[in-house]
């Protein structure tokens, strides 16, 4: 009976070899014994075939009433397996450089863009590139963190541009899963080292000392990134319109990257909340001289400061006054933004003054305790000491 059933599945006569070896095993599914088969519920004198079978290596089970439904099952099983693993497979490399340039390249920020691409190139396309979507799996994608060295933070950037990719893979229906996706996956590294904050002294000893600058337009510089919550890039897309000396403000109103290198890219602050106004610092006042047209930028001219600009003016500051370590910009955010808290305990008007859509991001990433004790035993001392 099942040998005919396994015939009349077979289309056309076609040559077969996993239906010829079911065939073959005909007379053994045809001599089925009460092992092979299930007790029904309640029915004492029932029986349900369940079998199990191997496939290409991977057991499955089949659960039948009767031989000719066991038969056909076990036929579409295999037709279902030989279909999948002929289906026409997507080579990694090709599909992600498709998935950038169509749908993140031209949706994204420049620096974000570099990021995405940087990690393509370093990391993905070198481990992957050789691969099908279909063939990546979850301990794939283990080792490739295993075998980084670095940062917990650059593992996550390639595992979140990784994530997109076989999400589209998912939505395109070339995999039912994402691999990146499964919870097996750890992802250790080093902790991201935060940017230190100058010390008071250290402000104190740079401020005092702008005057032996010789160049104006590095005084005039360090005077408004030293004494302001500025990133690097509010600083440099900051026009003779944007300061106002009468009101003692500050708009920020745009930014200047330099994704390729240093050709500058003049765009919208980061976020909504950087788009902001602040004071201006008294100090800064006395060495802000007007010299440009209100769209002629601060910095620069007709075509703001490239980083190489900056990185030189901030060598010859270090060097006019005598600094002992470098002069950074992004330090003085830091800082300024930790002096501000310290001396407010107002979380509120530190965020404000970051231009940060949330108070957490402040207190996490530019909020610093400059005291290498944390001074917490002496609260609990005072508290108790009090109730003796």
């Amino acid at each position: 009976m099942l040998r005919d059933a396994l015939q009349r599945i077979v289309v056309d006569g076609a040559d077969n070899p996993m239906l010829s070896l079911l065939l073959s095993q005909a007379m053994y599914l045809d001599n089925r014994t009460k092992a092979d088969c299930m007790t029904m519920e309640g029915n004492d004198m029932a029986y349900k075939i369940r079998r199990a079978v191997v496939i290409d290596g991977k057991q499955r089970w089949i659960t039948a009433n009767n031989e000719q439904e066991y038969a056909e099952k076990l036929a579409a099983l295999f037709h279902t397996t030989n279909n999948a693993d002929s289906r026409e497979k997507h080579n990694f490399k090709c599909y992600a450089e498709n998935w950038f340039e169509l749908y993140s390249k031209p949706n994204i920020a420049s620096v974000t863009c570099n990021t995405y691409q940087r990690q393509l190139n370093r990391y993905l396309i070198p481990t992957f590139g050789e691969k099908n979507i279909e063939d990546i799996s979850a301990d794939d994608i283990q080792r490739l963190f295993n075998g980084m060295s670095g940062a917990k933070a650059t593992k996550d950037k390639v595992r979140m541009v990784l994530n997109m990719i076989l999400d589209a893979a998912v939505e395109d229906g070339y995999i039912n899963r994402n691999p990146a996706k499964s919870k097996k996956i750890s992802i250790t590294g080093k902790a991201t080292e935060f940017t230190k904050c100058y010390s008071v002294e250290q402000m104190l000893y740079i401020i005092q000392n702008i005057d032996k600058i010789k160049n104006p337009i590095d005084k005039m510089y360090i005077a408004v990134q030293a004494l302001h919550p500025l990133r690097l890039e509010e600083v440099l897309g900051l026009q003779w319109q944007d300061i106002d000396l009468e009101a003692k403000a500050l708009h920020i109103c745009r930014a200047v990257t330099h994704p390729d290198r240093n050709q500058p890219e003049v765009k919208e602050p980061k976020t909504a909340a950087s788009k902001r106004t602040i004071e201006l610092s008294s100090i800064a006042l006395n060495y802000l001289k007007d010299t440009g047209k209100p769209t002629e930028f601060v910095f620069g001219g007709t075509k703001p400061f490239s980083y190489t600009q900056v990185r030189k003016m901030c060598g010859r500051i270090q060097k006019d006054i005598g600094f002992e370590e470098k002069i950074t910009p992004i330090r003085f955010r830091t800082t300024v933004l930790t002096d501000i808290y310290a001396n407010t305990k107002d979380v509120k008007l530190a965020q404000a003054s970051a231009g940060h859509t949330t108070a957490a991001m402040t207190l996490k990433h530019y909020i610093k305790n400059r005291n290498e004790v944390v001074r917490s035993a002496s609260v609990i001392d005072q508290a108790y000491s009090a109730k003796q």
